[in-house]
C-alpha cells in the first residue's frame, strides 16, 4: 500500500513537471521565415551573406516583442506558398502581395504597406504604357509574382499578345530592361527606386492597370495563434517610434 501511494505521488509530480514545462517548450519553437533573397528593400541577402531588409528587421522586432524565436531562410519565390503549406517554413515576411488567389491558400496579417505597380523602361526609351502592351513586346517580371498573375488574367486572357518574360528575381527583370533584353518590366515602385539607387538607367512610364497592392505576412490556414501574435506585434510596431525608424532606414516611399 505504501509503495502504491509512493508511486502515485511520483506520477503526480511527473505530470506537474510536464505541465509546468509545456509553456517553456512552446517558447523554444523557432519559426522559419521564408523570404525572397533578392527583393530589396523589403528582403534580400546582403554582401556578408546575411538576411537584411525592412521585413527582416520588422519581423525580428516583432519576435522580440511577442517573445518567439525566428530564423530567416531564403526560399524560391515561385514555390513559396507550397513551401509554407508543406511546413518547411512557417511564415512569409517578404513583401508579399495580398491577392484573392493567395488568400484562398493562406492567411494574411493585416496589411502593413502599400505599393504601386508600374511599367519600367530604359531611360532613353520612347515607349508609352500602351506600346509596352503591344504584340511581341517582352515584359519582364518576377516568376510567380502577383504582377504575373494579374497581367495573365486581366490582359493576356482578354486579347493582348505581348510576351511575359519570367525571372527568378525582380532585379534581374529590371536589369534586362536596362540592357535591352526586355522592352519593359512590371515591378513595384519600391523595386524601381532600389534599381535607380543602384545606378540602373531605367524609368517608369506609368501603370498598366493593376491596382495598388497591399503587403502582408502569410501563415498557414490553421496557424491562428501565430497569426494573432503577428497581428498584435504589427500593432505594437506601428505604434512605436521603431516603425518610422525602419521606414527611414530602408527609404520606403
Amino acid at each position: 500500500m505504501a509503495k502504491k501511494i509512493m508511486w502515485l505521488g511520483i506520477t503526480a509530480m511527473t505530470v506537474a513537471v510536464v505541465v509546468a514545462l509545456t509553456p517553456a517548450l512552446a517558447q523554444d519553437k523557432v519559426f522559419i521565415n521564408g523570404f525572397d533573397a533578392a527583393y530589396p528593400p523589403f528582403s534580400f541577402v546582403d554582401k556578408d551573406g546575411k538576411p537584411a531588409g525592412f521585413d527582416i528587421d520588422a519581423l525580428n522586432w516583432i519576435a522580440a516583442e511577442m517573445k518567439f524565436q525566428v530564423k530567416h531562410q531564403p526560399t524560391d519565390w515561385a514555390a513559396i506558398v507550397p513551401t509554407l503549406q508543406s511546413k518547411k517554413i512557417d511564415v512569409i515576411a517578404s513583401g508579399m502581395s495580398i491577392t484573392p488567389e493567395r488568400q484562398a491558400a493562406v492567411n494574411f496579417t493585416e496589411p502593413y504597406w502599400t505599393v504601386k505597380q508600374l511599367l519600367v523602361v530604359k531611360n532613353d526609351s520612347n515607349l508609352t504604357d500602351k506600346q509596352c502592351l503591344e504584340p511581341n513586346r517582352k515584359i519582364g517580371l518576377l516568376r510567380g509574382s502577383a504582377e504575373s498573375k494579374w497581367m495573365t488574367e486581366n490582359l493576356l486572357k482578354k486579347g493582348y499578345s505581348f510576351e511575359l518574360k519570367a525571372y527568378d528575381t525582380t532585379p534581374l527583370a529590371i536589369e534586362d530592361v536596362a540592357n535591352g533584353r526586355a522592352d519593359c518590366a512590371a515591378v513595384s515602385n519600391t523595386a524601381l527606386k532600389n534599381a535607380q539607387d543602384k545606378g540602373l538607367k531605367v524609368k517608369t512610364i506609368g501603370n498598366y492597370g493593376q491596382p495598388d497592392t497591399n503587403y502582408g505576412y502569410a501563415v498557414r490556414k490553421d496557424d491562428t495563434e501565430f497569426l494573432n501574435k503577428l497581428n498584435e506585434g504589427w500593432k505594437k510596431l506601428k505604434a512605436s517610434p521603431k516603425f518610422q525608424e525602419l521606414v527611414k532606414k530602408w527609404e520606403l516611399k
